[in-house]
């Protein structure tokens, strides 16, 4: 039986913590205003507000679910206020009961050395993820770990030969599908957003984002020939259906809905 395929996404807000162990503010200052500080240090020497990963730490985590008998399922891990470890713990204990396929965007770049070094922080475990062959021999040829393994497929970074220069924008790509990239806002806005208190409105984005990733996998798939143009356009009948009954619950997914018109059929 084929492994359930996982697509995630996380995000992040700066880690006050991690901000003066890096030495990025002076000391004495409160939280926010030590990384205020952090950010137009970095900003005046990068050209670019964003904190390191270190200085990262994780407040959603959202997962797309796919396999061959339950379908289409969506579900995130949300820190409301403490409980980084036990998010970062539900991810990789996750992937310890499935051992599924992994797939992100750019996941290989961000997402995973941030949950690396929370699982770290926290004393967060991960056997399954971490097996590069000497529990199970098969993982010593296909893991989670090394970059042209599959198990964890960075979408981004296969579309682009593994070179740096040719990454492709999500958001763009996405557009240049048919599908409808980004909703709601942007990574460069989810920390104005948690501090408003939105944290909602930050799980419903990332949720969005990993619809977009998963629906370029299956792109990817149909390009690779791993889906038929007919089993293609069957995943993508489920996906709409599934969204579309999703958008009763919450009004995110009526905005994915109506920003993605009918797909064109794709060439058989």
């Amino acid at each position: 039986m084929a492994a359930p395929i996982v697509v995630f996404d996380i995000e992040t807000i700066p880690d006050a913590r991690a901000v003066r162990a890096a030495g990025l503010a002076d000391e004495g200052l409160d939280d926010a205003a030590a990384i205020a500080q952090a950010q137009q240090r970095r900003l005046e020497a990068t050209g670019s507000d964003f904190l390191p990963i270190v200085c990262q730490r994780v407040v959603v985590i959202s997962c797309i679910f796919r396999d061959a008998t339950k379908g289409l399922k969506v579900h995130s891990f949300v820190d409301r206020g403490g409980q980084e470890a036990d998010v970062v713990q539900g991810f990789f204990r996750l992937i310890d009961r499935l051992e599924p396929q992994l797939v992100s965007w750019n996941g290989g770049g961000f997402d995973l050395p941030v949950l690396h070094y929370r699982a770290m922080v926290h004393g967060v475990q991960a056997s399954k993820y971490w097996d590069m062959g000497e529990d199970d021999r098969d993982y010593k040829w296909n893991n989670y770990i090394s970059r042209y393994h599959n198990r964890h497929l960075d979408l981004m970074d296969l579309l682009a030969l593994y070179q740096a220069r040719a990454n492709a924008g999500m958001d763009t790509l996405a557009q240049l599908c048919g599908f409808p990239g980004k909703l709601g806002m942007d990574g460069s806005q989810v920390y104005a957003a948690w501090l408003r208190g939105e944290l909602d409105a930050i799980r419903r984005y990332c949720e969005t984002d990993v619809l977009n990733t998963y629906l370029l996998y299956g792109r990817f798939q149909l390009m690779r020939g791993a889906l038929s143009p007919q089993q293609y356009g069957d995943d993508i009948e489920l996906v709409r259906r599934t969204v579309g009954e999703w958008s009763a619950v919450e009004p995110h997914w009526a905005e994915y809905m109506q920003a993605w018109p009918a797909p064109s059929p794709v060439q058989s």
